[in-house]
């Protein structure tokens, strides 16, 4: 029977993935047609009204079926899928709680209850229910299932904060594998990792010691990681024999950096221990030995290494010896570059202990590396190998701040040599390489780029910036795959305000999956200002879409662990799965969809009052956990070669630049801080749109009139918000942020927050508030208040204007179009919230009127405040659309002007100087015309979306 009904219903399970839910619907009607008792057909059905938007009907079937108690697993299946697209997952655990209760012993429902909640993190059930599965079916996977439920309690349950009950819920979960091992019934190397981590967890560094080196943990686990040895000989300070360890497999894998940082901090603790009747330092040995390694295997990196962290952690500790016993800290840094300084990594090397290096010595040594590598002002290199030396002393001597004692001229004179390189590069080494290949000469043209930045900073013109864009375009056309060279092009995309340009990039990055939170910061934190509202919305869905399935994904890795036994992994997936459940990124992204939703709307009252229900706002609840936020970004992804360390000027003065470590952490530190202000206001901004549509829901007797009670709730929150509206600006007023430096052009641009407090957002969004209460309240004032309404939007439109012609009249159209366009794009943002609002509200109170003029006839409309009480003092329907109708006239004529302004907005194109000089280089002629077509697109793009709005809101306000 099951085999003929699996059969029927085929079609709706094939139909169901396709995702034709209509056409599943309707197969799964003729099954229940002719047998309507079958339960998993009314399941398949409900699934398929709810992913068709008929939730209530879905919701109905599901109802019926739970009052049924099902236990087949196909309905059971899904019905869990069912509970997983509506977020209700504790629903998941009662309806397998039935089945088991229905059907007592059966092994497949039992497993099933217990993901149930491991699904929900209920950490006491798993135990209780994977106890109760051993019990039936003695397995070992089950009984670990409840030992990993019992550390999980004293790590993550409530618990876990009462050191005393996680101590005892730990013993408990170690006396339950104890018991195993003295029965011989451990099975697995994952059962003996679990084990070993146990005793970690409570510090038992002797027990865990012994039994990693037990015949049964080499009988099981004969694959067990040796820096797990190493931390527990570490932890309980068994430094001699860890010595001997380190010593053993260095001489086996003599690469290994990890074990040199181990062995030389072990030396260190050794000579702290050792007696007077030590003859020999533990130093000495450590530096023989490194030195004996590099002896027999002169070509790997990891013992010279180990040598200058020796030298470095030396003389840190204030050991005069460290030049005696190991040589000149400057000639080790010489001697590895002339070893490794072929090597694209030895730049990143040597940049670990330059910090380390007498600064007054920093500048003679990034000229000794261009010595070193033989190639002078005339010379150009003979080989591949020749080349690489001089990028990687090219790049040190940037790093050693050469770049920024350099005059203007002399850092054109420095492009104009780097862009040669490259030319040159690419003919005589960058040949037949295949499109994923990066070509070897590509850093020269990275370091030109950066070049032309600074120029352009001291300048405060586009025009180097924009040849920098050339010379990536070009990079890019012969080392297609050159991820460096896009996330550049992105960067000065976003610097010159040309979203479109770095939409493409980072559509060439093709980034995707965990990349969207890592590396999505880079893109879409700037999109809301640059006017392309049609890209940013696909941008946005996108992001959403990942953190939404990612939360239901990582639910099932969760459950995928305990499956195979993986202990070790659940950890890393419930801490991956926090991060990306409070990621900062999701939440921004989320705020600023909801945002460009409500400026795309474009319908009626009744429409757009449905679209903003639609997008699941709670008003009355801050959804954000702002203090678990998580800061995701991936802040060295982009490649740095900027000034690291204090330097000496032309003026003899000491310099310490922005590129010092603390100070980029500081300013990393500070944008986050920034940025999470600006979320701040997003999210009131949305919250407050919300309240103010709840309010005015049940004016008409059209809609379902609201209980008093719930009138008054909203008109309660309203009045909350507003006041938490003004904390922001009064907190931000007083913390006076000021931009993070745009010195260098890896820098992490200014936080969108600085733009955004130029404009009267606080002013005017508080005259709304109070409009709509007074307004609600039916209060005389608000003639007043709509006459302070209408004077700001006035001041709006005029600003627009006086942005556009300004922008104009400036001789260079690129440089200051970030900001011009931000602010543009702004105003036209807050005009299209208040059109928004103040459509509904004329719509809403007009229909409201109407229908009291067709109750009463010829009798006098009744006037009455929010209370329902009548009163002289407050104003009528028809009064209040008449104040709206002129709020909306007004809109409507300063959305007009607004409007014919873009029309005169000028395009950026590139100067004839520019052209003439792209013309004098070697570039591929196509280069220039490929980046000014995409500031031409960007910019028609920008004009055609903002006219768009205008145009969909300006037919709002035609009332």
């Amino acid at each position: 029977m099951e085999n003929i009904n699996e059969r029927r219903l085929r079609p709706v399970f094939d139909n169901l993935e396709l995702g034709n839910n209509k056409k599943a619907i309707q197969e799964a009607d003729k099954v229940l047609k002719k047998n309507p008792n079958i339960q998993c057909a009314r399941a398949l059905k409900a699934l398929a009204l709810l992913r068709l938007g008929r939730s209530e009907e879905g919701v109905k079937l599901e109802r019926e079926l739970i009052a049924e108690k099902p236990c087949d697993v196909s309905t059971l299946q899904v019905l869990t899928f069912f509970y997983r697209e509506t977020d209700e997952l504790d629903k998941i655990c009662t309806l397998y709680n039935n089945a088991v209760s229905v059907c007592p012993g059966n092994e497949e429902l039992m497993s099933h209850l217990f993901m149930s909640y491991v699904r929900i993190n209920d950490y006491k059930q798993q135990q209780t229910s994977a106890m109760q599965l051993y019990k039936f079916r003695p397995k070992n996977p089950y009984y670990f299932w409840a030992v990993m439920s019992i550390v999980l309690q004293a790590q993550r349950g409530p618990d876990s904060g009462d050191k005393d009950k996680a101590k005892v819920l730990l013993s408990l979960a170690q006396r339950m594998v104890d018991k195993l091992i003295q029965s011989d019934k451990l099975e697995a190397e994952q059962e003996v990792e679990l084990y070993l981590s146990i005793l970690k967890y409570q510090q038992k560094f002797k027990e865990a010691l012994e039994f990693y080196d037990g015949p049964l943990c080499k009988r099981l686990y004969p694959g067990a990681p040796i820096s797990i040895k190493i931390e527990l000989l570490r932890n309980l300070k068994q430094y001699e024999d860890l010595w001997e360890l380190l010593k053993k497999f260095l001489l086996e894998e003599h690469d290994r950096w990890d074990y040199y940082q181990e062995l030389i901090s072990t030396s260190f603790a050794l000579e702290a221990t050792k007696s007077d009747n030590d003859s020999e330092s533990f130093i000495k040995q450590c530096s023989d030995f490194i030195k004996h390694i590099i002896e027999i295997d002169a070509k790997v990196r990891g013992p010279r290494l180990a040598i200058l962290e020796l030298h470095r952690t030396m003389r840190e500790k204030g050991l005069t010896t460290a030049n005696d016993l190991l040589g000149d800290y400057n000639e080790l840094m010489i001697n590895y570059y002339k070893t490794f300084g072929d090597r694209i990594c030895c730049t990143s090397d040597l940049k670990l202990f330059l910090e380390y290096m007498d600064a007054d010595k920093r500048p003679g040594f990034a000229a000794t590396l261009l010595h070193e590598c033989g190639i002078s002002a005339t010379t150009l290199p003979e080989s591949k190998t020749q080349m690489q030396k001089h990028i990687c002393a090219l790049q040190i001597s940037r790093i050693c701040g050469s770049h920024a004692t350099l005059s203007t001229d002399h850092l054109s004179a420095l492009f104009t040599a780097l862009s040669l390189h490259y030319e040159h590069g690419v003919g005589a080494f960058g040949q037949n390489l295949l499109s994923t290949d990066i070509g070897p000469s590509d850093p020269y043209a990275l370091l030109a780029v950066n070049v032309m930045y600074d120029i352009s900073l001291r300048t405060q013109s586009s025009e180097r910036l924009v040849e920098a864009l050339c010379l990536l375009n070009y990079l890019l056309s012969n080392s297609p795959s050159n991820f460096h060279a896009k996330l550049l092009c992105l960067q000065i995309y976003h610097i010159l305000g040309c979203g479109t340009g770095a939409q493409n990039m980072l559509q060439s990055l093709d980034v995707k999956h965990i990349q969207l939170d890592s590396m999505g910061y880079l893109h879409t934190a700037h999109l809301p200002i640059e006017g392309i509202p049609s890209i940013a919305h696909q941008v946005y869905e996108t992001t959403v879409k990942f953190f939404q399935s990612s939360q239901k994904d990582t639910l099932e890795y969760l459950a995928m662990s305990y499956k195979f036994g993986s202990f070790s992994k659940l950890e890393e997936f419930m801490k991956f799965r926090e991060r990306l459940s409070n990621s900062f990124h999701s939440a921004l992204n989320l705020v600023e969809l909801q945002l460009l939703e409500i400026i795309s709307c474009s319908g009626n009252a009744k429409q757009n009052i449905t679209a903003i229900k639609n997008l699941s706002i709670k008003h009355d609840e801050d959804k954000i956990q702002w203090d678990k936020l998580s800061d995701n970004r991936d802040l060295a992804v982009m490649i740095r070669w900027d000034p690291a360390f204090p330097y000496t000027d032309e003026h003899g003065k000491v310099v310490e630049p922005e590129g010092m470590k603390d100070k980029i952490k500081k300013s990393e530190k500070e944008s986050f801080v920034q940025d999470m202000e600006l979320l701040q206001i997003r999210s009131a901004l949305v919250r407050i749109i919300s309240a103010m549509v709840e309010i005015i829901i049940g004016v008409s007797a059209n809609d379902q009139d609201l209980p008093q009670e719930k009138v008054q709730y909203n008109y309660k929150i309203l009045k909350i918000l507003k006041t938490h509206w003004d904390e922001i600006f009064t907190r931000l007023a007083k913390v006076n942020y000021q931009p993070t430096s745009n010195i260098y052009l890896v820098n992490l641009l200014p936080s969108r927050i600085h733009l955004l407090l130029k404009l009267p957002y606080q002013n005017f969004v508080n005259v709304l508030i109070d409009f709509v209460l007074n307004l609600w309240n039916g209060a005389k004032v608000v003639d007043e208040i709509s006459k302070d309404l209408i004077k700001l939007i006035k001041e709006l439109g005029t600003n627009l204007c006086k942005n556009i012609s300004d922008h104009n009249a400036q001789a260079d159209l690129f440089w200051n179009r970030r900001s011009i366009q931000a602010n543009i794009v702004g105003i036209v943002e807050i005009l299209s919230f208040c059109t928004f609002i103040v459509s509904i509200y004329y719509e809403k109170f007009l229909g409201a009127s109407q229908q009291v003029q067709a109750k009463k006839g010829k009798k006098k409309d009744t006037k009455q405040n929010q209370n329902g009480v009548v009163s002289s003092e407050t104003l009528s329907d028809t009064e209040k659309a008449n104040i709206l109708s002129q709020v909306l006239k007004e809109l409507k004529i300063t959305m007009t002007d607004c409007d014919k302004a873009l029309d005169t907005w000028k395009q950026p194109v590139m100067t004839t100087s520019l052209v003439k000089t792209l013309s004098a280089m070697s570039l591929d002629p196509n280069v220039d015309t490929i980046v000014n077509n995409t500031f031409k697109e960007n910019h028609s793009t920008v004009v055609k979306d903002l006219k768009q709005i205008l145009k969909d809101k300006i037919k709002m306000a035609n009332k």
